[in-house]
């Protein structure tokens, strides 16, 4: 019985991807990709893949991004035709900013009903821009000789630049597939047939703990160039022991182990991968703030993406400090500022060594008292002592909440931060209840730095990270959760997954409150109503009646002390856990907050 060329076609190219590496497909149903369906589905009966279902097509690709974040190997995400291909836009944008090898499969009509009116037709070549590292319009197969060996040259050329194997710049592609009908097989389905377009590369039961990317330079370390040594390279000005390292999202361990080999006060956000160590100084955004320290800074060494901290950014700009950006691979380096004087691939190894002789170390003592100075207020604020009662309605609860989840994770756990407020109280917290113990792995979508699909994405990362034996929580606030709740929607037969969700509910958006707009709020009756409406966004949403929509388990906690207990509980599935605290008084408490942890860090020097 011959088979229609779109299911042939379907099943050699889903072979393909699995013989390159391809774990897990993310899949949202429709008509046009019937083939696709059927070749994945055929797949992971037999095995080869991990199929993941999701009606709606933006939850899907932030899903896959998640997997990918977590998992390290590609992940394939898998659309019918129309808007279904523009809602992955959002996540193949956050995947571009961050280097995430996504692999978009959208079916598309052929091309003699392209521009007829067809429905569920629209022009999808070229819809991601340039967000994309490669693209390809493949014509609908019609069985021609040969066809098969150019769709699997084609699958492999564009999982080569998914990885950045020549570049060392991965980030997601896209194969916009055209089929014609019949777009169904003509008997039932039989596992194992995704077998027989095997990929040159040979059979695709490759063992799955063997990721491609540990052939993928960028995302391992080595060393690609030799930099200089400060007192040979004429961009590194002054004393080089009066250095600071910036370790932004994505940064990796790299940026600790230089700052410690250095003798260099580390400023690391939450994502960064380097946090902790002795170095590491806490509540850095507002010790930046004390002038005495600051001033003394004439170089900055900057490893990862910076993208939580206006002082940080303020001290980049500064045009008396040297910045040196150590940027991988063949994308854009960061430089917000427009003011890297060097931008170097990597660091020589001697750079990990102490030098010889050690350099003077009062720059890094005096950051260094003012970090366990800071840590000592950031530690009072959100103590047991500080909440009344322990109840989540007293001054600093966001950050006491923050505290709370980071004090229950060990090393070995990972945590899903969202943006805004908690990404910002996760910053203060990270390290204080963790004494000599590592913090745990902190993942974030900082790309873009957006809300959206947070939820879809920490399930993408507790479904791999399960793999490992690895527990996943995520700290998220209400508008967040609230953005991508559908992402909570998960079919009977999908994989299971256990994750737990911490929802700061302020009741709106109280990041606005800390910024400009929080100051003009307070001037008047007026402006405080515009701001609400505008910015604060008040919803009075019950989370409890929509996670038992969805059948997601709902706590509401209300002190310090049960929301320790619900996070120590054991645990299955997804559970949403709800923290009320209040909003009307976090400008006057982050104001306040900052000011008392640069005087404490002033009263050092």
């Amino acid at each position: 019985m011959s088979v229609p060329p779109s299911v042939e076609s379907a099943r050699a190219l889903v072979a393909e991807l699995v013989a390159h590496g391809v774990h897990d497909v993310v899949l949202a149903p429709g008509s046009r990709s019937a083939p696709l369906a059927y070749a994945v589905a055929e797949a992971a009966d037999a095995g080869r893949v991990t199929l993941h279902v999701r009606v709606d097509e933006r939850s899907a690709g932030f899903l896959a991004l998640g997997l990918t974040r977590a998992g390290g190997a590609p992940v394939a995400v898998v659309t019918t035709s129309g808007t279904a291909v523009a809602n992955l836009h959002p996540a193949v944008l956050e995947a571009h900013h961050t280097g995430v090898p996504l692999v978009l499969l959208t079916a598309d009509r052929p091309h003699e009903l392209r521009g007829t009116g067809a429905s569920q037709t629209t022009d999808q070549v070229g819809i991601f821009g340039t967000a994309v590292r490669h693209a390809v319009d493949v014509p609908a197969p019609d069985g021609r000789d040969g066809e098969l060996r150019d769709l699997r040259a084609t699958a492999s050329r564009a999982l080569a630049a998914a990885l950045g194997r020549r570049d060392l710049y991965p980030g997601p592609v896209h194969l916009n597939l055209s089929y014609r009908e019949p777009l169904h097989p003509d008997s039932p389905l039989v596992p194992g047939l995704a077998d027989t377009g095997r990929g040159k590369h040979g059979p695709v039961d490759r063992d799955r703990s063997e990721s491609p990317l540990d052939d993928n330079p960028r995302l391992r370390t080595r060393v690609v160039e030799p930099v200089p040594g400060p007192d040979a390279d004429p961009v590194l000005r002054g004393d080089p022991a009066r250095t600071l390292v910036v370790a932004g999202d994505g940064a990796g361990p790299e940026a600790r182990w230089l700052a410690e080999a250095q003798g260099w006060p580390l400023l690391a956000e939450p994502s960064s991968g380097a946090c902790g160590g002795p170095n590491a100084i806490a509540a850095y955004r507002s010790v930046l703030g004390v002038e005495e320290l600051a001033r003394d800074v004439v170089q900055v060494v900057v490893m990862g993406r910076p993208t939580l901290s206006r002082p940080v950014l303020r001290l980049l700009a500064r045009p008396d400090v040297a910045v040196t950006v150590v940027a991988p691979g063949g994308g854009p380096w960061p430089d917000a500022a427009r003011n890297a004087g060097l931008v170097v691939p990597g660091l020589a190894d001697r750079w990990y060594l102490p030098p010889d002789p050690v350099r003077d170390p009062a720059f890094l003592v005096r950051w260094r008292a003012a970090g366990l100075a800071a840590a000592a207020v950031v530690d009072a604020a959100t103590s047991d002592d500080a909440l009344a009662d322990g109840l989540l309605d007293s001054p600093h609860a966001a950050l006491a909440v923050a505290r709370a989840v980071t004090a229950v994770l060990g090393p070995g756990d990972v945590l899903v931060v969202g943006s805004s407020n908690p990404v910002r109280d996760l910053d203060l917290v990270l390290g204080l209840d963790h004494g000599v113990t590592e913090p745990p792995q902190v993942l974030a979508n900082r790309g873009l730095a957006g809300i959206d699909g947070t939820v879809s994405t920490a399930i993408g990362v507790a479904l791999a990270e399960a793999r490992r034996g690895r527990r996943t929580r995520a700290l998220v606030g209400d508008l967040t959760f609230l953005h991508d709740v559908g992402g909570l929607l998960r079919g009977p037969d999908e994989p299971d997954v256990d994750l737990e969700i911490v929802v700061v509910n302020d009741d709106g958006g109280s990041i606005f409150a800390t910024l400009e707009h929080g100051a003009l709020a307070a001037t008047g009756p007026e402006a405080q109503r515009t701001f609400e409406r505008v910015f604060g966004t008040p919803h009075g949403a019950n989370l409890a009646q929509l996670c038992a929509g969805y059948g997601v388990d709902h706590q509401l906690v209300l002190d310090v002390g049960s929301l320790r207990h619900a996070l120590q509980a054991p645990s299955r599935g997804i559970q949403v856990i709800e923290v009320r605290v209040p909003r009307s008084g976090r400008l006057a408490e982050t104001r306040d907050l900052a000011t008392q942890v640069a005087d404490a860090a002033r009263a050092t020097l």
